[in-house]
């Protein structure tokens, strides 16, 4: 009962949030058609900014320092290896069932022979890594994505990949592992361990980008465009 409650309260929270949005997000000017809520957002970016330097990057270049290559990637694999069950579920719900086939044996050998998942020995036998989420199947069945959002703590997303995070988290065993204290703890892990794999990103952001939410913005669009259509996305229509 204490997972449903947290999950309900989480479903909750955004709901409630995607409710006010409209109410409280103005934009000076003209508004950016994908971008109808940019006043919020900046706001919301410069806040996980502001956070990520304070706290999330020293931590996370500690984690990177402190921890042996190989122990920092079997952390890693260990957090792959639980998305991956998220990955088979929506492989079925876009109906590419040898995929799904291929991930399941994936999550089984990763799971067993790789030690709950701490050596990824399925990409050595064949088996590639996939990116499916619940977002992705929701584009795949023509649910348009919304207003991009940035989210503070969770950062970039849009109405329909906010949607997607609720329903992934159903199917995620992340969410189900008990006790509280273990599951709360493993999740402050996951998501020091992603932060650690994004330093250098992060670093090219800073040199590059002239403004870097809007770098981060369409970044963030292009990718899960690409990514919904398999890497092969229609082409833009241009006005004649």
């Amino acid at each position: 009962m204490k997972i449903l409650t947290k999950k309900h309260s989480l479903i909750a929270s955004l709901l409630l949030s995607l409710a006010l949005l409209s109410g409280c997000a103005t934009v000076h000017g003209e508004a950016d058609p994908e971008d109808p809520l940019e006043s919020f957002n900046r706001a919301m970016y410069s806040f996980n900014d502001t956070l990520d330097q304070a706290i999330l990057k020293p931590v996370a270049q500690g984690y990177n320092a402190v921890l042996p290559d190989p122990v920092n990637k079997g952390v890693s694999n260990f957090f792959s290896n639980l998305e991956d069950i998220v990955v088979v579920f929506n492989d079925l719900l876009q109906f590419k069932f040898e995929q799904a086939l291929t991930d399941t044996a994936r999550v089984f050998f990763n799971t067993t022979i790789g030690v709950f998942g701490l050596i990824d020995v399925a990409s050595g036998m064949d088996m590639p890594k996939h990116n499916e989420d619940f977002g992705q199947t929701l584009g795949y069945w023509g649910v348009d994505t919304g207003p991009y959002i940035v989210w503070p703590f969770l950062g970039p997303s849009n109405v329909r990949d906010t949607v997607g995070f609720i329903g992934d988290a159903y199917v995620n065993p992340l969410y189900d592992i008990e006790p509280e204290g273990t599951q709360n703890a493993l999740l402050v892990v996951n998501v020091i361990d992603t932060r650690a794999g994004l330093l250098s990103a992060s670093k090219i952001l800073k040199e590059a980008a002239l403004d870097p939410y809007l770098f981060v913005r369409d970044a963030y669009l292009q990718r899960r465009q690409n990514l919904v259509y398999d890497g092969n996305p229609p082409k833009p229509k241009f006005d004649e």
